[in-house]
């Protein structure tokens, strides 16, 4: 069954997101792949990801993604959250997280933990 992945990223950090995912490219295409808006449309159309495309974060995208995972429809999340800048939707990124922590998910929010659970999963996945 295939790991089922959760891809966001703030403005900052969309760049990040694409770098990333490009190199694990390989392994992401074998697994179900969804993400915000401006995110998992910028993985669709530079790297060729099959990302279901949820709304963007601000518009409820977190949300989504939040009462998904709730309910056993997520695996894993990588949100690429920028510290540096205020974000409107705080309330929904902070619910987020808590519901990875409530329900145990693995949740990586920079591009060193991600990476770390990127290798991981993908050497064993080979």
């Amino acid at each position: 069954m295939p790991m089922k992945l959760a891809l966001i990223a703030h403005d900052h950090k969309k760049d990040d997101m694409v770098a990333l995912a490009g190199e694990f490219a390989d392994y992401l295409k074998t697994c179900t792949l969804m993400g915000t808006g401006t995110t998992g449309g910028r993985l669709n159309s530079e790297l060729g990801l099959d990302v279901e495309c949820l709304l963007s974060g601000p518009l409820g995208g977190d949300l989504q993604i939040g009462a998904r995972l709730a309910v056993g429809e997520v695996d894993a999340v990588i949100f690429l959250r920028d510290p540096m800048t205020p974000q409107p939707h705080e309330p929904d990124i902070n619910a987020l997280v808590r519901a990875c922590d409530v329900h145990d998910v693995p949740c990586a929010t920079n591009v060193a933990g991600a990476r770390v659970m990127l290798k991981a999963w993908s050497a064993a996945a080979a």
